[in-house]
């Protein structure tokens, strides 16, 4: 009776994805020396205490940015009601302050806070890829 072709073995062989230096290999040459050392990158796909202190330190980094924006944000907008209490024939004032004088702060701030976690998420990515 012929064996079913679709039913047959297939061995699949190939260029190994990671090229490791020979010193690494074992002597049959199949799979490399477990050493103590992790690379980040495998760390955190791997979800490990390390991996796990690597994300939460970005987390931190970007929580400390956000709170520095939220204080100056703060700063900047709460006191303008007392302002402009304090100045009770202020009308056009107010109205200049609130379409023109406040919004060139908060692009400023924007625009410091992007670059800030970029900064972050890139500091990340260099530690990981062991740049």
């Amino acid at each position: 009776m012929p064996q079913d072709p679709t039913e047959r073995r297939v061995v699949v062989t190939g260029v190994p994805r990671r090229s490791l230096p020979h010193s690494r290999l074992r002597p049959g040459g199949r799979h490399p020396h477990r050493s103590g050392h992790h690379r980040p990158r495998t760390e955190i796909d791997e979800q490990t205490t390390l991996g796990h202190t690597y994300v939460r330190s970005l987390m931190r980094s970007q929580l400390r940015a956000a709170l520095a924006v939220f204080a100056v944000l703060v700063l900047l907008v709460a006191p303008l009601p007392l302002v402009f209490a304090a100045m009770p024939d202020g009308a056009g004032l107010e109205w200049a302050v609130l379409g023109f004088g406040i919004y060139p702060p908060l692009v400023l701030l924007a625009r410091w806070h992007v670059r800030r976690a970029e900064r972050n998420e890139q500091d990340l990515v260099r530690l990981v890829e062991d740049r």
